[in-house]
């Protein structure tokens, strides 16, 4: 029932067509963008107090990266002394073999799991299926495209791109003895019934993890339906997989970090749950798990971390309104990009995870608009980012930084930039060539190639500037 790990497909333009091509799928995004956005507005009535948190909220972000090597270390040490066990991940693989130690130690066959971008990064339910453990997403969302064999197409709201009725024949599909309903309500309760029975019956649970808290060795997490709770407290094991840059330095911290991102990502004044973990059930404690594990991925950045612009990326906290106010998002959503993160902080954060060569198209997928850095709780320069992975993609050799870079580059582009260089090196050279553009105008081809795929041909002005300046002296 799990969805296959979700991997960048070549055809970002194919993909982006067919979304375009589909008007249900375009009229559910831009509604919901819509919703989505005056919500936030709503709950940032004052600008300057908004300016104010973002610019604190940056610095927090911008400081617990400045100092990360030591606070995860000190992180690592404060939960190993409140009795969570730390594992290291260089890799997806190295986090799914993780959890499949813990879980063969423990002979365990069902997991349950709270919402968790890393763990689909990590393609983490199909690796569970794969050795016969049942991975069983228990966020309403993510169980709805779980059950449909998809991945999510928003890091919030997972099924965002379903309609009700879609809904309700996925569940009279997949569920015995489900009739088909429209009722929102109905749906809710039926998804609900099938989760609870799982969470008493699962050997371990899995969450994911908003802030990890370096002073405190705790770890911070926020929900909405009570889920996550249920998994991080009935199952007898808790494993918590996180992003290396999550780390913050003090639990003071999270106070800001948090304003922001609820009113940020749902318009929501504050989440309905919010869970602070500091370790395994004490003997004098009546639930909660008998174990915790965090485990930390690195999964490509530390490249980003090494490079004092892209370093900035690492700043996000997934509240997703970069995606919420994203023009191209709103018109082709989430699986048109074909990776676990999309729209904008994917088109940033992805060739760091699976390389440029594979997600180059994604830094160009931007009208560099600047919405999403508008709008971005802790800052991040998302439009000189982008700009910076083009210029990557597009790189010579000797100037590359990035794994893939240069991977845009063609023999007839370098060719092109050759030949622009030395005509425009060259004073008598230029005035020649702008010369021959202008009378040959009439033999400019009416193909050419992505620019008319959506635009009219360029065509050379019939007169030079310069010609243009001699008349007016005469």
């Amino acid at each position: 029932m799990s969805a296959q790990p979700v991997e960048f497909h070549p055809s970002f333009a194919e993909r982006s067509k067919a979304a375009i091509d589909d008007p249900h799928l375009r009229q559910s995004f831009r509604g919901a963008m819509d919703f989505l956005q005056a919500k936030r507005r709503a709950q940032f009535p004052d600008a300057e107090e908004l300016g104010r948190l973002r610019d604190l909220g940056a610095a927090i972000r911008r400081y617990a990266l400045a100092n990360l090597p030591q606070l995860l270390e000190q992180l690592e040490g404060k939960l190993t002394a409140n009795g969570v066990k730390v594992h290291w991940a260089e890799t997806p693989a190295e986090a799914n073999a993780i959890v499949l130690g813990i879980a063969r130690r423990h002979a365990a066959k069902r997991m349950v799991k709270g919402k968790s971008m890393v763990s689909e990064e990590c393609g983490f339910n199909h690796a569970m299926e794969a050795a016969g453990i049942e991975a069983l997403e228990t966020d309403m969302g993510e169980y709805i495209v779980q059950l449909a064999g998809e991945g999510p197409s928003h890091i919030i709201m997972p099924a965002i791109h379903k309609t009700k009725q879609q809904i309700a024949q996925l569940f009279a599909e997949k569920l015995p003895g489900v009739k088909y309903t429209e009722n929102v309500d109905a749906l809710i309760r039926i998804g609900r019934e099938v989760l609870r029975k799982k969470f008493a019956a699962a050997d371990i649970g899995l969450s994911g993890v908003n802030f990890a808290v370096a002073e405190t060795g705790t770890l911070f997490l926020v929900e909405n339906e009570g889920n996550g709770r249920m998994c991080t407290t009935v199952p007898k094991v808790h494993v918590a997989i996180t992003d290396i840059e999550k780390v913050v330095a003090k639990l003071e911290h999270v106070t800001v970090l948090n304003t922001l991102l609820p009113r940020s990502a749902t318009g929501q004044a504050v989440e309905t749950y919010q869970n602070f973990i500091s370790g395994p059930r004490k003997p004098d404690e009546l639930d909660g798990p008998d174990e915790v594990h965090l485990i930390l991925l690195d999964n490509g950045r530390t490249q980003a971390y090494s490079d004092v612009q892209l370093r900035a990326t690492l700043q996000c906290i997934r509240c997703g309104a970069c995606m919420n106010h994203c023009p191209v998002y709103a018109r082709i959503g989430g699986h048109a990009y074909g990776t676990v993160y999309p729209g904008p902080i994917g088109a940033i954060i992805s060739p760091h995870l699976l390389g440029l060569e594979s997600t180059y198209p994604l830094a160009f997928a931007s009208t560099l608009c600047g919405a999403c850095a508008e709008v971005c709780p802790v800052r991040i320069p998302i439009v000189d980012i982008l700009i910076r992975l083009r210029t990557e993609a597009q790189a010579r050799p000797d100037a590359a930084h990035l794994r893939g870079s240069g991977t845009a580059r063609t023999a007839g582009v370098s060719a092109i930039w050759r030949a622009w260089s030395v005509i425009y090196s060259r004073l008598g050279l230029y005035r020649l060539t702008t010369w021959f553009m202008s009378r040959s105008r009439a033999l400019s081809p009416t193909e050419q190639g992505a620019w008319t795929r959506s635009r009219t041909p360029l065509v050379p002005a019939p007169k030079r500037l310069r010609d243009l300046l001699r008349e007016r002296r005469r």
